[in-house]
Formats: structure tokens, C-alpha cells, sequence
């Protein structure tokens, strides 16, 4: 029923409210610690069945664990470099049987070197193309504006014929409850409970649909049936408050982390059309 675009909106600024998930989730990731110039743990390189394992390898899964927010510890580096080991056992195992020379296993391979490529280009991109305070700011507004200052407690029945939702709006003017006749929508987020769909913003429906919310008072429904792409609406405004949103810089996390997709996105789609391709 809610568009697309109103309810990342909705998420973006509301969100901020409710434990502000989003917003730690969008945080850049803290600088951490180097890790050390040998494997973690050894001052001297690991050998396993007579092959020497590049320190790179423990130093990879060290600052892996440590970006996930694992701290440093002895433990942790003893467990790096029991994993290293057993890599390197079960790998020099996997090479004894010439799993190595298989293709599709080759094709794997190819693919897991692309998605670390692909994965350390996109957080260069990234760092480099920040979102600035501005377009963040800007971002906030547009959407604050769209969002508006009321919020409505709505619920509706939905049918597929315009007869059926003219025989439920009959039956409402009759005294018969909203609720019960609700039961026959085929909005199955909302017929179960009375056709409720809670506190939203007009903005948050398709058009059709807010255009006749707002224009309802308090405890009425609408009298005529209420096209939209879903079917026919009957629609009943229960109560209307002022909406609050967040202030900017609790929205901030979550508006930049969305400009930033937006911008990853843009980017491939323009690397993408530009790229030579003969199929």
C-alpha cells in the first residue's frame, strides 16, 4: 500500500527514533591497530609440510577480525594462527588430489579473487566520494518537506470490485462495525487486525489514497470508493497528531549511509554503460 520511496523515507527519519539501529549501523568503521609486521603472535614465518605461509595471509584475517570488531588479544592471534595451519594442511591435501586443476573449482577461485577486488574497490570509492554535510542537509529537508507535520491513524478495507467496496460503505452507514467488515479485505497486513495500518504520514500511501486521508475528519469515512493500482479502498481516519521527527543530526547516520548507496549505485550503472561489452 505504501509507496517505495515513502517508506525508506519514513525509515530514514523515523528510524532515528527507535533505538537508533541504523544510525550505528551507518557509522564508518573506527581506525584500528595495524597488525604486526610478523604473523599475529610469531616473529618468524610459519612453514607447514615444508611450505612456507606468507605473513600476509595472518596479517588478512587479523585486520578481518579486527574491522569486525573483535579486539586484540593473545587469544585472538593463537587462533589466527591455528586457523593459518590448518588452511594451509587442508589446502596442501586439496592440492595432493589435484583438486587444483579443476575447472569449475578454478572458476570459484577466479570469482573469490574478483569479490576481494571488487569489495576493496568499492571501499576506496567510497572513502574517496564522502557525502558533505550539505548534501546530507539537503537530502533532510526534501525529505522532511514530503513527510509534512501530521501524521494520520488509518484503517481501510480493500476489495477488488467497486460494487463490493459501495456495499461496505453501505453497511458502515448502516452501524455495522469497521472492523468486522474489514475482515473481507484482501489486504492481508491489515484484515486481521481490523484493517489497522497505524500511524503514518499521507505521504507514506500511494496518491489516491492520501488524497482522500486528508481530506477525511476525525472518526469518518469516505463516502465513495477510493481507486488505486491495489483495488478499491474504503478508507476510516481514526486520530490525527503532529509528526516528529527526528532532528538532523539524528538522522544524519542513516541519510548519509543512503546517499552513499545512491552514489555506489550511480557509479556502477555509469561504469556499466560505458564499459565495451560483445556478448
Amino acid at each position: 500500500m505504501k509507496s517505495t520511496l515513502s517508506r525508506i523515507s519514513l525509515v530514514l527519519l523515523a528510524g532515528a527514533l527507535s533505538g537508533g539501529v541504523y544510525a550505528q549501523n551507518a557509522k564508518p568503521a573506527a581506525p584500528r591497530a595495524a597488525a604486526p609486521a610478523a604473523a599475529p603472535g610469531e616473529s618468524k614465518p610459519i612453514t607447514v609440510n615444508g611450505t612456507v605461509i606468507p605473513k600476509d595471509r595472518g596479517d588478512a584475517l587479523f585486520n578481518e577480525q579486527l574491522a569486525q570488531g573483535t579486539p586484540d588479544s593473545p587469544e585472538l592471534r593463537s587462533a589466527i594462527k591455528e586457523e593459518v595451519i590448518r588452511r594451509e594442511i587442508l589446502a596442501g591435501e586439496a592440492r595432493k588430489k589435484g583438486l587444483e586443476k579443476n575447472p569449475m573449482l578454478k572458476a570459484q577461485v577466479e570469482l573469490a579473487q574478483q569479490a576481494v577486488l571488487i569489495r576493496a574497490y568499492m571501499q576506496d570509492f567510497v572513502r574517496t566520494h564522502p557525502v558533505s554535510d550539505a548534501d546530507a542537509r539537503k537530502e533532510y529537508d526534501a525529505i522532511k518537506a514530503q513527510l509534512g507535520s501530521k501524521e494520520y491513524k488509518t484503517r481501510h478495507v480493500l476489495v477488488e470490485k467497486e460494487d463490493d467496496a459501495k456495499a461496505i460503505i453501505t453497511k458502515l452507514q448502516k452501524g455495522e462495525k469497521f472492523d468486522e467488515l474489514a475482515k473481507q479485505s484482501k489486504d492481508p497486513g491489515s484484515k486481521d487486525k481490523g484493517g489497522d495500518l497505524g500511524w503514518s504520514a499521507p505521504s507514506a500511501y500511494v496518491k489516491p489514497f492520501s488524497d482522500a486521508l486528508v481530506k477525511l475528519e476525525k472518526g469518518a469515512f469516505t463516502p465513495i470508493p477510493v481507486k488505486s493500482d491495489f483495488g478499491y479502498h474504503v478508507i476510516k481516519l481514526e486520530d490525527v497528531r503532529d509528526l516528529k521527527v527526528p532532528t538532523f543530526e539524528e538522522a544524519k547516520p542513516q541519510i548519509t549511509q543512503r546517499l552513499q548507496q545512491k552514489m555506489v549505485e550511480e557509479h556502477i550503472m555509469a561504469l556499466r554503460k560505458s564499459a565495451k561489452v560483445v556478448e
